[in-house]
């Protein structure tokens, strides 16, 4: 990823992601109750990147858990089905503004890989690793690298245990 113009991929990320409300899918994949697998993304901010779990868009037409089965599988190369819906959250931060619906998920095949964005271009992809991460060395990082809700829930049953909405709302 170093011959990337981060400026030109900044700009690619608000112009495609910025500017307007997305409806949005997420996923909690556990493993040992205690590792949750999150995507590292490229993105715009003082960090240049965010770690969050697998998720993405909702297309036109596609039902939410469909959405959440298509993205997991672009962006991490597993098959899930998914087992409980769990909580809405809210990021409005401009220029992103992202109503995101967090599922339980379970594992049901493929192989873990760094998958792809589509709405990227081929040589300008913002995922740039996907690992499982110990929810304890989450909470010992910088808490602005990582998606909101683990400001919110710490452990696999406090997040799954996570109902109704939160708002994360900001400035860049």
């Amino acid at each position: 990823m170093e011959d990337i113009d981060i400026k030109e991929l900044q700009q690619d990320i608000i112009d495609i992601y910025g500017n307007k409300t997305r409806v949005k899918v997420r996923g909690l994949l556990f493993r040992n109750h205690s590792d949750v697998l999150l995507i590292k993304h490229l993105t715009i901010g003082k960090n240049k990147f965010y770690y969050a779990p697998p998720g993405g868009g909702i297309d036109f037409g596609e039902s939410a858990e469909e959405s959440l089965i298509r993205e997991f599988y672009e962006e991490t190369g597993l098959r899930v089905k998914i087992k409980n819906f769990l909580f809405t959250h809210e990021y409005l931060i401009p220029p992103f503004h992202e109503v995101e619906l967090f599922f339980e998920i379970e594992e049901t095949g493929g192989k873990l890989k760094i998958g792809e964005d589509p709405e990227m271009e081929s040589d300008n992809q913002i995922i740039e690793e996907v690992k499982f991460w110990n929810l304890g060395d989450i909470q010992k990082k910088d808490a602005s690298l990582f998606h909101n809700i683990f400001r919110l829930g710490k452990t696999e049953t406090e997040l799954l245990n996570l109902k109704g909405y939160f708002l994360q709302k900001g400035i860049i």
